[in-house]
């Protein structure tokens, strides 16, 4: 029989092997997506915690989302300076400063915020992905024209 560590521990493993099996299967503007609904459940966790005095889990939660927030602003190609990236960098940068000032001072209006920038986007990101999946394949297996 399970006990509960050995149940969390399988629990654990699976959902390790759930999100590799997901990431690696996922295109480049999926994972964007993946980066997207992760940050959004850590601002949610976030909030969750305040409300039950949680606070060393309300700053990992913060501090999860701010390092995807990050990871996100890093992969922008600003060499090429579209209008698009410049924006999205300009925006990860404030959802980070806004996140830190709402960890800061235990401010859920804040994390709604930054949650409803984030969920204000995530559609775009998701229509883009199934957008791509619906191309047709060339002979070599890439994305025909």
């Amino acid at each position: 029989m399970l006990n509960s560590r050995m149940l969390k521990q399988f629990n654990q493993a699976y959902a390790n092997d759930a999100l590799k099996t997901a990431v690696y299967g996922a295109s480049p503007v999926g994972i964007v997506v993946m980066l997207y609904e992760g940050a959004i459940k850590a601002i949610n966790s976030a909030s969750v915690a305040i409300d039950a005095g949680r606070f060393d889990e309300k700053a990992r939660m913060i501090s999860k989302a701010v390092d995807i927030l990050e990871g996100l602003r890093v992969a922008l190609d600003l060499d090429l300076a579209s209008e698009a990236a410049v924006n999205l960098n300009d925006l990860y940068l404030y959802m980070k400063l806004r996140l830190a000032k709402a960890s800061l001072k235990n401010d859920k209006d804040m994390l709604a915020e930054v949650r409803g920038l984030l969920e204000t986007i995530l559609p775009a990101w998701q229509q883009v992905d199934k957008d791509n999946g619906m191309k047709p394949q060339s002979a070599n297996g890439q994305p025909g024209a």
